[in-house]
C-alpha cells in the first residue's frame, strides 16, 4: 500500500510540474454543487429568521448568501447539503 501512495504521489506532482510549465492540456476538473439557500430555505416553508435559527446559521450570513454577496464555505456547502438532503434529520441532531 505504502508503495502505490508513493507512486501515485510521485505522478501527482509530476502532473502538476507539468500543467505548470503548460505542458499538459487536459486537467481533471471537479464540480461542487453549491445548494440554492434560497430555494433549500422556501422549499422548507420557513423564514430567514426560522431557517437560521433551526439550523444555527447566522442571519446576516444567510441573508449574505441569498443575495450573492457572499458564497458558502466548503464547510458550509456540505453543511447546507446536509440540510438539503436530510432536512428533519438535521434539524433532530441539532435539538438533541
Amino acid at each position: 500500500m505504502g508503495s502505490d501512495f508513493g507512486t501515485d504521489l510521485i505522478e501527482s506532482l509530476n502532473q502538476a510540474v507539468a500543467h505548470a510549465k503548460g505542458q499538459v492540456k487536459v486537467a481533471q476538473v471537479h464540480m461542487v454543487h453549491v445548494p440554492d439557500v434560497r430555494t433549500l430555505r422556501e422549499r422548507l416553508k420557513m423564514s430567514q429568521q426560522t431557517f437560521a435559527s433551526t439550523y444555527r446559521i447566522p442571519l446576516a450570513t444567510l441573508k449574505g448568501w441569498e443575495q450573492g454577496r457572499r458564497q458558502p464555505d466548503a464547510t458550509a456547502v456540505a453543511y447546507l447539503s446536509v440540510i438539503e438532503k436530510m432536512p428533519r434529520e438535521t434539524r433532530a441532531a441539532l435539538a438533541a
